[in-house]
């Protein structure tokens, strides 16, 4: 009789621990599967900026697919607010979006990024938020395959704020946010339209360099490569060299020049 009843008790046991697992694993996220469930619904306790926010169990989440103004720069080992045209509005309309309000979260590829937030597809209500923030101007279309599952529906989303001529859309599309090579590096952190020819390019493994005047160049890598056009990648020279094109996105500074990340062929138009 004993035995059975210190069996019956290790059991119990078992069971308790197995259920607190479980619900660890639902507080913590260390269970992606659990995040995925579109029945599982977490609130949103702050927004970071306009692409990133916190959850109340104080996991992170970077939207997919966007990318915003920046609010803050690196500062040596920290972070300096300095919010870029469009930054803060970006993070109000985010607020509207998501703050103090029950969310889900879908995936696609890849769960977590290198600093380990976790990647999603975030939506309120039948509202996705990431597509919204394009929608509304206040963010640009960001591809970084894997994660594609909706580019389309963020490139047709894009196509009817520029058209529209909303949220960042107003200025970069104007005199103002067309700018020469010559005037890149006074515009770092900013998004602006350069068009300008193309003098040379350099082919890599892991990137595709488009070089212009006054060392500005525009930079491809390797994982957003597979989306361009086949010619262009067999011979990037007698393709695209001596071509005028206009290109947009975020001026960055690297190790003193001034350069252009591109993730779409979207920013890319050839003349």
């Amino acid at each position: 009789m004993r035995r059975r009843q210190i069996r019956y008790a290790i059991s119990i046991i078992a069971l308790l621990a197995v259920s607190l697992v479980i619900n660890f694993s639902r507080h913590t996220g260390s269970t992606s599967h659990i995040y995925n469930n579109g029945l599982y619904k977490y609130t949103v306790s702050r927004v970071v900026d306009g692409d990133t926010i916190e959850l109340s169990n104080r996991e992170r989440v970077r939207y997919i697919g966007i990318d915003v103004p920046e609010i803050r720069e690196r500062n040596g080992s920290g972070w300096a607010y300095n919010p870029r045209p469009y930054g803060e509005e970006a993070k109000k309309f985010n607020e509207k979006l998501v703050e103090g309000k029950s969310v889900r979260l879908e995936f696609d590829v890849q769960i977590r990024d290198k600093y380990k937030r976790l990647l999603a597809y975030v939506y309120s209500g039948d509202k996705m938020a990431n597509l919204e923030m394009v929608r509304e101007g206040f963010a640009m279309v960001y591809t970084y395959p894997p994660n594609i599952k909706y580019a389309e529906k963020f490139l047709e989303a894009q196509k009817e704020a520029r058209d529209n001529k909303r949220g960042l859309w107003i200025d970069l599309d104007s005199e103002n946010g067309r700018i020469s090579t010559s005037q890149a590096k006074e515009n770092i952190g900013k998004i602006k339209i350069i068009e300008a020819e193309i003098i040379d390019t350099y082919l890599t493994e892991k990137l595709l360099i488009l070089k212009f005047k006054d060392k500005f160049k525009v930079v491809i890598y390797k994982d957003n490569l597979t989306s361009f056009q086949k010619t262009m990648l067999r011979s990037p020279d007698s393709y695209l060299k001596g071509k005028t094109v206009r290109v947009y996105g975020v001026i960055k500074e690297y190790k003193g020049f001034s350069e252009m990340i591109i993730h779409d062929p979207s920013q890319l138009e050839l003349f």
